[in-house]
């Protein structure tokens, strides 16, 4: 790990890519316009990055659909495109260091995070995709002997996926290697409030072979570009990670287009549940004070709501305050940082406006509370625990997405899952007991796509990530992914 000083002299030294990439090439907007990329931690802006609608959106459709059409990566063999997406996974661990800088700059995150989770999960899964393209198999249908059904996945055609800011790579990756993995042409709009690090990894991929208008990056805001993608004849599916009010939007703009699939990984409110037989009650509040801290608390799948069976409640909040004081905000390119800067002025003041009504609901603010800004100086929130928090409480039923944790309490098993399941969100949930009969029983009860039993975030590329309700459809990472950028085809043949 590098020290701080060569973490900043790397930053320093980096030239951002700020151009649209299509069909091979970067360029200006249509428009001529830009947006600026701004450091949250010093305020400083990155880079004038050009700012793409509806014209730009045309313009990458039509090159995405012609390198379709052409077959240059559509037909190449499975283990053509896997040669190539390995090595864009090499690419990608060469210049991994730049790829870290670059997000952490971008969007504020620690650079200890950057290093450890996000660029390898971002190249593991550029690997994993390639190395199961060819394990991916049709099928013979059980028809009568004067018979043959045939069943086959085939490239959907262009893709167009709209990624996230909280993490800029990792997630753009988790939407792009199925994609291009099954034959695709894709479009990438990410957030204009992190666009940066995508930007250089579609130069990578070019790099590594991928055919041009085969990967297009489009930079610009949800309203313009995004909206234009997904009211587009021309796009096929639409991948989005973000918010379920957004997702929501998308769904309602392919209804009034071309009826396109539209794949959804959209906002979590993730419920902690602590049962008294835990036994390691210093080890469920340490992953406590990570699932609501790490990445500001700028998490979809964050346990932002801990509920604690009632006798352990004193002794669990003992430890979890204790645990909570390592991730104070720092310097995200000091790598003994834990909690970097909120990605922008917006987010700070959502988290703000969610702490003071938390208070005026009555709960308890048990350490942290409203942040304090400083114009120049970054957007830093403390990490807030709140107690007595009920839920019926407003701070309690939405999404934050910062370093906000509310702390309720239960008194038996069927009261914990309903409190659990009292949210209109299903991403993530994590159960925490010694009992192995009680583990399996509230995982089934809890209404969440992916459940942790004594622990948090756990997966890896064979594992699918997504949830139900209104966290949204679809599957990311898995074997699973790449069915959302296939279409079966039965052909029925007369013998």
């Amino acid at each position: 790990m590098k020290t701080k000083s060569q973490w900043q002299e790397l930053g320093q030294s980096l030239n951002f890519r700020n151009l649209a990439y299509i069909n091979g090439r970067f360029q200006p907007s249509a428009s001529g316009e830009t947006f600026p990329s701004i450091n949250p931690a010093t305020e400083e802006v990155l880079a004038e990055v050009a700012s793409c609608d509806q014209a730009d959106v045309d313009l990458a459709v039509t090159a995405a659909r012609k390198a379709f059409q052409a077959g240059v990566w559509s037909r190449k063999s499975p283990a053509e495109r896997k040669a190539v997406l390995l090595r864009l996974a090499d690419l990608m661990e060469q210049h991994r260091d730049e790829l870290a800088v670059t997000d952490t700059m971008d969007m504020g995150k620690s650079i200890s995070e950057m290093v450890s989770i996000d660029l390898p999960d971002s190249i593991d899964c550029f690997r994993w995709t390639a190395e199961s393209i060819d394990k991916v198999y049709g099928e013979i249908a059980p028809t009568g002997n004067d018979t043959l059904g045939l069943i086959s996945h085939e490239p959907v055609g262009v893709v167009a996926a709209i990624t996230p800011w909280n993490y800029p790579l990792m997630m753009a990756t988790w939407k792009l290697a199925p994609a291009l993995a099954a034959g695709n042409s894709v479009i990438l709009k990410p957030s204009e409030k992190s666009p940066l690090s995508v930007l250089r990894l579609a130069e990578l991929a070019t790099e590594a072979g991928i055919p041009d208008g085969v990967l297009n990056v489009l930079p610009g805001y949800g309203h313009t570009a995004g909206k234009a993608l997904a009211l587009h004849h021309g796009v096929d599916v639409l991948a989005f990670t973000g918010s379920s009010r957004v997702g929501g939007m998308l769904m309602e703009y392919a209804g009034q287009s071309n009826l396109k699939k539209v794949w959804l990984e959209a906002g979590g409110k993730s419920p902690m549940v602590v049962f008294d037989d835990c036994s390691n009650i210093e080890k469920a509040a340490q992953t406590a004070a990570a699932a609501i801290f790490s990445n500001q608390g700028e998490v979809c799948i964050a346990c932002s709501r801990l509920y604690l069976q009632r006798s352990i409640k004193d002794r669990f909040l003992t430890a979890l305050l204790e645990a909570a004081s390592a991730y104070q905000g720092g310097d995200p390119l000091d790598p003994d940082t834990r909690m970097g800067a909120l990605v922008d002025k917006a987010q700070l003041d959502t988290v703000s406006r969610y702490i003071k009504s938390a208070m005026d609901d009555g709960a308890t603010v048990l350490t942290g509370g409203l942040p304090e800004y400083i114009p120049g100086r970054g957007f830093y929130v403390e990490p807030t625990i709140i107690g007595d928090a009920k839920n019926s409480m407003t701070f309690v039923q939405e999404e934050i997405f910062g370093p906000v944790l509310a702390v309720g309490e239960f008194d038996d098993e069927a009261e914990a899952i309903e409190l659990a399941n009292d949210n209109r969100y299903g991403l993530g949930a994590s159960v925490w007991t010694d009992n192995l009969s009680r583990a399996h029983r509230v995982s089934r009860e809890i209404q969440s796509g992916m459940v942790w039993v004594n622990g948090w975030g756990g997966g890896d590329s064979t594992m699918p990530f997504g949830g139900v309700k209104a966290s949204g459809n679809g599957r990311d990472k898995s074997l699973h992914s790449i069915e959302k950028y296939t279409d079966l085809k039965t052909v029925w043949i007369s013998l």
